[in-house]
């Protein structure tokens, strides 16, 4: 039964890392030349709302997310319970770093970021119906300086918790042979790296553009 909690999270976490590509994807069509922004990241964002599929793959990206915050809860639980640990994949032996042990610290804050950013755009476009100009809304969330400190620090913890929880699905999966250990490191971090920074620069961008 742990097993199968260990593979639940492993591919809810992946998934949601597929889900981050397109996204900041996305955001990156924010930081072209205003006019040509406005009217690209409106039309994507037209697309995306009238697309079957892609209103699929949304709500199969928040089912994973719940999926993925109960499911660490119960293993790390479970795990704190039988071998006094604070993360279920690897053992503190063979990572003691203080992001392998603080992951659902992590997470945690990460899921209140995720709290506030639905309240902020999904809310407001799915239950509000603010359709007009999506790109200006972004624009104006991220000229507020709260908003884009939250946002911005936000990113640190998604980093950390990308740059372990990646290399830990990969090895709960039996995609982490030992021969390429290292060669699964570098790419998670590159991964972590990419995502991280890539959400916390953008903000910066547009708030002094």
């Amino acid at each position: 039964m742990i097993i199968f909690k260990k593979t639940i999270l492993a591919l809810t976490g992946l998934f949601i890392c597929i889900f981050l590509i397109a996204h900041l994807g996305a955001n990156f069509l924010l930081l072209l030349p205003e006019e040509q922004a406005r009217v690209m990241y409106n039309n994507y964002s037209s697309a995306l709302r009238g697309n079957v599929f892609i209103s699929v793959i949304a709500y199969i990206n928040y089912a994973c997310i719940l999926f993925h915050v109960g499911y660490a809860i119960v293993v790390t639980r479970r795990n704190k319970a039988a071998r006094n640990d604070r993360y279920l994949i690897n053992h503190t032996s063979e990572n003691s770093s203080w992001t392998s042990q603080n992951m659902m610290l992590l997470g945690a804050i990460i899921f209140c970021f995720i709290v506030i950013h639905m309240a902020n755009f999904w809310f407001k476009v799915k239950i509000q119906g603010h359709h007009e100009d999506l790109y200006q809304m972004v624009i104006d969330l991220f000229k507020d300086p709260t908003y884009l400190a939250i946002y911005v620090i936000a990113s640190l913890p998604l980093g950390l918790h990308l740059s372990h929880g990646v290399q830990s699905a990969f090895k709960t999966l039996g995609l982490y042979h030992h021969r390429y250990v290292g060669w699964m490191a570098r790419i998670s971090m590159a991964y972590a790296l990419v995502i991280g920074c890539g959400f916390g620069i953008i903000p910066i961008i547009l708030f002094f553009r």
